[in-house]
């Protein structure tokens, strides 16, 4: 391995940092070989209890025992005023979701030695390229976003907490077709990986901390929609984006012509529409959007291909079909619920935003009792506008609408162009007012 280097760029004149961060390597493999010099020479070491136990921690050299972190923060800073070297123990990669992102935010001048970190560890004991995966956290913050990251894409390891972990995830991911790859004690002799469905993890006790790989299986019929297309890849397969970005904004963009979608009789939302919509609704890596009254799927398949999770509910037999064809052509997984709203709603994940495509006021009504943070609607007769601004008002909703007419250009003989009006569409957006 490569000797210590500063974190800092080559160009700046900083003296060396007094701060060493040393990962244990999550696999089990030894030390780094320069950790023995690092430690020989310090003045204090902090670490988890473990991390101290696993290394020879000179006999002069005070120690920090990680718990709240504040405390050590203060201690390594008072060390570095002292000039007194100190090494922080940390596991796996620590600037993977790790310490180096709080020292770093403390001011503290830092040298990361990393080690291999337990996603890596994970991947490598399960036979898996990785190269493709999405890498969440659930430590310290909302688990959902974590979980609809899993819902949304075919490859994700997710770095658990207790009460946020391979129990708490796959709960959440009943109904998706997700097989669970569950590490646990990684790098010791009681290491464990386990392949599960969403309902065994749900229905057992894990260890933590532990690291669950979400991968997505193949589509047959139902929910779990396609991991192949010109979206992304199917990385539970062994493929990978070319362009290295497991969650970004597609490469073919978004607000695509109604020729990308199989659909019926026009049934479909206009590129012009879609546009406005997906926009209102803020689809990212994290969120889940319902689509209901889904149709072609055209609104939900665009949310996914932004990164989004996304159910989609329609009560078609036919259009469900094409729901689940048209997120495979588009390399999305989307999860149908083919069943009627308002009923459907019931029992499913609690939604950040829903687009309302299809069904009456009882469905408004439904989605509004849920209280997502945005709702989305799009209302062809003018008689039903007054009512769904009154509905989504009366449920504390702040709302705005927008008529959209839309003329494209179209051929005429002889070489002439004329505009070929849309019929037109109003667009209204329900906003819950921030509470925090």
């Amino acid at each position: 391995m490569a000797p210590l280097t500063p974190s800092e760029p080559v160009a700046r004149t900083e003296p060396v940092a007094s701060v060493t961060v040393v990962g244990l390597d999550a696999a089990g493999a030894p030390p780094h070989p320069a950790l023995a010099s690092v430690l020989a020479a310090a003045g204090l070491v902090v670490g988890a209890a473990r991390h101290l136990a696993a290394v020879p921690v000179p006999a002069g050299a005070d120690t920090v025992t990680l718990g709240p972190l504040a405390p050590a923060v203060r201690r390594l800073a008072e060390a570095v005023a002292a000039g007194v070297p100190a090494v922080v123990l940390a596991s796996g990669d620590p600037g993977l979701f790790g310490i180096v992102r709080r020292l770093r935010a403390a001011g503290l001048p830092l040298r990361v030695v990393p080690a291999v970190s337990s996603v890596a560890a994970a991947f490598a004991r399960a036979g898996l390229p990785w190269d493709g995966a999405a890498v969440v956290t659930a430590h310290g913050r909302d688990p959902r976003a974590a979980l609809n990251a899993c819902r949304a894409l075919p490859l994700v390891a997710v770095l658990t907490a207790p009460g946020a972990g391979a129990a708490e995830l796959g709960a959440g991911l009943v109904g998706w077709s997700r097989r669970l790859l569950v590490a646990e004690h990684l790098g010791t002799d009681a290491e464990r990986i386990r392949a599960v469905t969403p309902e065994q993890a749900a229905a057992e006790s894990w260890a933590d901390p532990h690291v669950l790989l979400s991968l997505a299986e193949p589509a047959s019929t139902g929910c779990g929609v396609g991991t192949a297309g010109a979206g992304q890849s199917a990385l539970a397969t062994g493929g990978m984006r070319v362009d290295n970005q497991p969650a970004a904004a597609p490469a073919g963009g978004w607000a695509l012509p109604e020729t990308r979608y199989a659909h019926r009789d026009s049934m479909i939302s206009k590129s012009e529409v879609r546009a406005l919509v997906v926009a209102r609704l803020r689809p990212r890596l994290g969120r889940l959007i319902w689509d209901v009254g889904a149709g072609s799927g055209s609104v939900g398949i665009e949310c996914a291909l932004l990164g989004a999770a996304v159910l989609a509910v329609e009560q078609d037999r036919g259009a469900g079909a094409t729901i689940q064809a048209n997120a495979a052509a588009h390399g999305v997984n989307v999860r149908l619920v083919a069943a009627r709203a308002p009923e459907a709603l019931a029992g499913l994940p609690e939604p950040d935003a829903v687009f309302v495509g299809g069904g009456g006021v009882d469905v408004l009504a439904a989605v509004a009792a849920r209280r997502p943070e945005r709702v989305v609607l799009t209302l062809a007769a003018l008689d039903r506008v007054a009512p769904a601004v009154g509905l989504l008002r009366a449920a504390g909703y702040t709302v705005e609408g927008v008529q959209l007419s839309a003329a494209r250009l179209a051929d005429l003989p002889g070489g002439s162009i004329r505009l070929a009006a849309t019929n037109p569409v109003v667009v209204l957006t329900g906003e819950r007012p921030c509470t925090t």
